[in-house]
């Protein structure tokens, strides 16, 4: 499905492609390294709107209590704090 399309599913609407997961798991990557560049670069590399990149800081912060924020020196998005964010599952 392409982006912002939507279908019924159990009397509800769900809208796809707002986000996709292999993207955010590159941008959270690259805020790792430091190494996003502005808001608008990282838009360009992941191409998505400079919008969407703010909605992915917002859910990284929001969601996941990520302590992410852009550094205006180095131009990139950065934790603030050390850890790290798993996205695949652990086997026990």
């Amino acid at each position: 499905m392409l982006s912002g399309q939507i279908r019924r599913t159990n009397d509800r609407l769900v809208k796809y492609g707002e986000m996709n997961i292999k993207k955010i798991k590159y941008f959270i990557h690259l805020v790792e390294k430091e190494r996003t560049g502005t808001p608008a670069e990282i838009a360009e590399k992941l191409e998505v709107s400079e919008r969407m990149i703010y909605n992915y800081v917002q859910v990284l912060k929001n969601k996941f209590n990520a302590p992410i924020e852009f550094n205006k020196y180095r131009k990139s998005y950065q934790f603030e704090r050390p850890g790290k964010l798993h996205w695949e599952w652990v086997k026990k």
